[in-house]
């Protein structure tokens, strides 16, 4: 656990289970939506796809971060797609929306981001995800929190991932702030506030998802608690 009394100047949000609250997902029903339109014939393609996607997760998280998460190319690929095919910009567009009800803000989000930047606080985000930048652009502009993020930054464009040092310092650079004076907000002990601390932020833990086997092992103590995205103004207040 981090201390100090560095007046806060930014707060960085994990996005999914964060920013969004969390839902339990079936991967290959997700991948049916690619599928369906991409060969309705291939009845293994769904599953060859959720697959690759668990395998990069895993190697994620057995490297700390340090391979990154890589890139929905890199599933495809995986998967044998032809992303050449005239059929496969479609799937595209039908796997990302299939998505869509499970990328809806949290109700208390464009509050606590108004808030935290009407305190005059630079808002960033950090998210280990292998979606296009240009689809998260448009899933915040829907839900009206794009004009809040100062900055953005998807693992899907670095070669590292949370709880890396680089990403965090990736964000922060970005910011223009020191990590004493930004506070991390996130839904994993692991990535998020054990990969916050480690860079020298305070971490907030909101503590609600569901993990399962995505948990990883590690004793962490987060700086505070929030039992609702909306909690995060008034600890980020006390600490400046």
């Amino acid at each position: 656990m981090t201390s100090g009394s560095v007046t806060v100047k930014a707060v960085i949000f994990d996005w999914g289970g964060t920013l969004t609250p969390w839902h339990d997902i079936d991967l290959v029903s997700q991948w049916e939506e690619y599928s369906r339109v991409y060969n309705p014939d291939d009845a293994t393609l769904a599953q060859r796809l959720a697959d690759a996607e668990l395998a990069q997760w895993r190697e994620q998280q057995a490297t700390r971060g340090a391979n990154g998460t890589g890139t929905l190319d890199h599933i495809w690929a995986a998967a044998g797609v032809d992303t050449d095919s005239p059929q496969h910009p479609a799937a595209v567009h039908a796997y990302l929306r299939g998505w869509d009800p499970h990328t809806v803000a949290d109700p208390d989000a464009v509050d606590t981001l108004a808030r935290l930047s009407a305190d005059g606080l630079g808002i960033g985000v950090l998210s280990n995800t292998m979606w296009p930048s240009e689809h998260h652009e448009a899933v915040f502009a829907r839900d009206e929190l794009l004009d809040y993020i100062d900055v953005a930054v998807y693992s899907s464009e670095l070669p590292v991932a949370k709880p890396h040092l680089a990403a965090f310092e990736t964000v922060l650079d970005g910011l223009g702030v020191s990590a004493a004076e930004a506070v991390f907000v996130g839904d994993r002990p692991w990535d998020d506030v054990h990969g916050a601390q480690q860079v020298g932020m305070r971490a907030i833990l909101i503590p609600h998802s569901r993990l399962g086997d995505q948990a990883v092992d590690v004793h962490v103590q987060p700086d505070a608690i929030a039992h609702r995205l909306s909690d995060v103004v008034d600890i980020v207040r006390s600490w400046r």
